[in-house]
């Protein structure tokens, strides 16, 4: 080895670096979902597979449960600029900046599993064309569960709308703050962060969330009653990397990703064990001290997905734009 190789290998060891014969070069990608989430699980599968076939050239790595200290809120800010190489993304979490994307799938309008697998190619197409409009290419999505969301309260159980009405609930999303606002209930955002203190220290009684995902942030600890609400159809997430950056990725990482992509598509977008894992994480939370109580009526139900139908047509009217065009997409798509 050269003086001048040596003292380089030795600089770069000083910095706690190596020297090989080609630095591979790394993409982080960001995961705002807790690393308990099955989500997460299903993302590390396609990070595996994405690294083994490049075979160590490039590299993936995933971080997770916002320990990149990126909001989700602000993807469409900080991913064209170059912070990360690849984000995690979900349309309602980003209607400050796109309000047509947030408009797109009003949750709580989809009532079914069959409507549901009608209407996401469309959704899919929707996203992509947004999302481009933003510097942003969808090269992958995760599909969410067709989920059952209850409502979880700390102090007394609360089966019925009248009696919510009483209580100070935390939801995760603008068009449910609307939602409940016309039903007379004091909603507001709480980030699932934030989630598990507020209910503890009493900034909010009751909580809106799927027993699926209960667990993964603690929330049996802190609510001891909970009573199912209403059936939840959620746009996929999203996976994406700025357009720049991809535009000029080498054809044969941008094929590695494409496929595991496809994969982890094919892999989540399944829905036939959805009632039977819900029921089964039911169970789980009642094991856990969670006193689970009857549903909410079928009319409190009813005047809940009313209340979310009318939601939707005063968002996509407020964001202007596209809205109100995919949101007639959506509805052609439904056959409504």
């Amino acid at each position: 080895m050269s003086k001048i190789s040596t003292s380089l290998a030795l600089g770069l060891s000083a910095l706690g670096m190596t020297m090989t014969p080609a630095m591979a070069e790394e993409w982080r990608f960001n995961n705002f979902l807790p690393e308990t989430r099955p989500e997460t699980a299903q993302m590390e599968q396609f990070v595996e597979e994405v690294n083994a076939a490049l075979g160590g050239e490039t590299t993936l790595k995933l971080y997770s449960g916002g320990s990149l200290g990126l909001p989700n809120t602000d993807t469409l800010r900080f991913l064209p600029k170059g912070a990360v190489e690849m984000s995690l993304m979900w349309a309602n979490y980003l209607g400050r900046d796109a309000p047509a994307l947030s408009s797109v799938v009003v949750q709580g309008t989809i009532g079914s599993i069959e409507e549901f697998e009608r209407v996401i190619p469309t959704v899919r197409e929707i996203y992509q064309e947004e999302f481009t409009d933003w510097g942003v290419s969808s090269v992958g999505y995760v599909a969410i569960p067709m989920l059952s969301v209850s409502v979880f309260c700390r102090d007394e159980p609360v089966r019925t709308l009248e009696d919510l009405k009483s209580k100070k609930l935390r939801v995760w999303a603008r068009d449910q703050v609307e939602t409940f606002t016309r039903l007379g209930i004091a909603a507001q955002i709480v980030p699932q962060e934030e989630m598990y203190v507020a209910m503890k220290t009493g900034v909010v009684d009751c909580a809106l969330y799927p027993a699926l995902y209960a667990h993964t942030v603690s929330l049996q600890e802190v609510a001891q009653y909970a009573s199912y609400l209403y059936p939840m159809a959620s746009g996929p997430y999203v996976i994406g990397v700025a357009t720049d950056r991809w535009e000029a990725t080498d054809e044969t990482v941008k094929a590695a990703i494409t496929k595991a992509a496809d994969d982890l598509w094919d892999r989540t977008n399944q829905y036939e064990k959805d009632l039977q894992l819900e029921m089964d994480a039911r169970q789980t939370l009642a094991d856990g001290g969670v006193v689970w109580g009857e549903d909410f009526s079928d009319e409190d139900r009813a005047l809940v997905v009313s209340s979310m139908t009318e939601t939707w047509a005063q968002l996509a009217e407020e964001a202007g734009g596209n809205a109100p065009a995919y949101r007639e997409r959506v509805l052609d798509a439904l056959g409504r």
